[in-house]
């Protein structure tokens, strides 16, 4: 399966896609980037004449590389005709150790720890230009296919 496809497949658009490119995905793990845009509606109020990244916009950046992505391409080996991935983040343990500015591009790596009964489990670590540790983790989520007639 290409890269392109797996982000064309994601089930989420602008202003909440956070992938920008998929450099590398296995049966293992997935690698990827996205750069933060200098107008994103989070930095508006967060914080004041300060903006950084919330916490939980980069959970979801890890969310979607690590284990979207992922699972998408897990999901596609076993149903040749996926149409509509669902995917439900079920849970997340994450700490967290430099902020991320507007105009930074992060790289998130992802690491399978196990894939069944459609629960995706991953160790997911994401990284700045200076391949210094942003924030580090784990995140489950529960993968669906569904048809195009639901």
């Amino acid at each position: 399966m290409k890269k392109n496809t797996i982000i064309q497949l994601l089930p989420y658009k602008p202003p909440f896609l956070f992938v920008e490119e998929l450099s590398h995905i296995s049966e293992n793990g997935s690698e990827g980037y996205y750069t933060f845009k200098n107008d994103e509606f989070f930095y508006q109020g967060h914080f004041k004449d300060r903006p950084i990244t919330p916490g939980v916009i980069l959970i979801e950046v890890m969310a979607q590389i690590g284990v979207v992505c992922l699972g998408i391409y897990l999901l596609k080996k076993n149903f040749t005709d996926l149409k509509k991935p669902q995917i439900a983040l079920t849970s997340n343990k994450i700490d967290f150790f430099l902020p991320v500015k507007p105009k930074e591009r992060v790289k998130v790596v992802s690491e399978k720890i196990y894939f069944r009964l459609n629960k995706l489990k991953c160790k997911v670590q994401m990284f700045n230009k200076k391949n210094e540790l942003v924030c580090r983790g784990t995140i489950s989520g529960m993968l669906k296919v569904k048809n195009n007639e639901s």
